[in-house]
Order: structure tokens, then C-alpha cells, then sequence
């Protein structure tokens, strides 16, 4: 995000010197409809990560996940096949290296924003880890369906 806030700062000034100022910008000037071009790219861009949702329901058949609008349709991990879950509290930077649709040393990771995650081992060894800004309603839930493992 940085970087496309220091691009989307740099492309701002090129259009405001060049197209509304008048004074060329740098030595070879684009033509003024490719700067307006480089400012759009940032903010669509930028306007995309602001799109992302993680949405996450847990029923008796499993963990349904869709990480909008990457995923068009919704996921589900069934019951069947998890062989551990628990609510933990994670280091989003150490662990996956960021937010995201991520993977890491402690496997993948769908995560938006925060530190608590409902962390998922599968039979076949696999790590899931699906972030939530709702931790008090996943354990409860978690418990309701007898799931519920621990709090790290």
C-alpha cells in the first residue's frame, strides 16, 4: 500500500506540474493523456484493495470462506476433513508476511485486517488460517457446534 501511495503521490504531482501548471515534467515529458493514465492506474489499483472482503460462515457442514472478489463463489472446508481448529491471536507480518491471500511458514493465510484468526489443520497436514473482526461470535459459534479447541 505504501508503494502505491508513494506512485499514486508521484503521478499527482506530474499531472498537477504538467497538465494544470503548464511546466513540462522531466527532461522526455509523456504526452498529458498518459499522465492522466499513470494517476488512474493508482487509484484503481488502490480502489481494488479497498474492495477485498473476507467473508466467513460456519454451519454444521464446515467453514465456508469467499475472499471477494478474487473468489466469485464461495469455498467450504467440511468438518470432515479439519482435523484441528482454534481462535489464536497471529503476527500477520512475521507468520505470512502481510494481509491477504497469503502463504507462509505457518501455511496460507486469508486475512483482511487484525491478528485473530481461526486457525485450521486438516487430515492431509495442509494449515489454513481465516482472519476475523468477529472473534467473540467464532468461538461461540465454534462451541455451539462442539469445534471449539483453544485460545492461543
Amino acid at each position: 500500500m505504501i508503494l502505491i501511495l508513494v506512485i499514486l503521490g508521484l503521478a499527482v504531482w506530474g499531472f498537477v506540474q504538467q497538465v494544470i501548471v503548464g511546466i513540462p515534467f522531466g527532461n522526455n515529458p509523456a504526452p498529458d493523456q498518459i499522465l492522466i493514465l499513470l494517476l488512474l492506474t493508482p487509484f484503481l489499483i488502490f480502489g481494488f484493495f479497498l474492495s477485498l472482503t473476507l467473508h466467513t460462515r460456519i454451519d454444521q457442514h464446515g467453514i465456508t470462506y469467499r475472499f471477494a472478489p478474487i473468489h466469485r463463489k464461495d469455498r467450504l472446508i467440511k468438518w470432515e476433513s479439519v482435523k484441528r481448529a482454534e481462535v489464536r491471536k497471529y503476527k500477520p507480518i512475521a507468520e505470512y508476511g502481510g494481509w491477504g491471500f497469503r502463504q507462509g511458514r505457518s501455511g496460507s493465510a486469508l486475512n483482511i485486517a487484525g491478528n485473530i484468526g481461526l486457525q485450521l489443520e486438516l487430515s492431509d497436514g495442509k494449515k489454513i488460517l481465516i482472519g476475523t473482526q468477529k472473534s467473540d461470535e467464532l468461538k461461540i459459534a465454534l462451541q455451539k457446534l462442539g469445534k471449539f479447541q483453544a485460545l492461543n
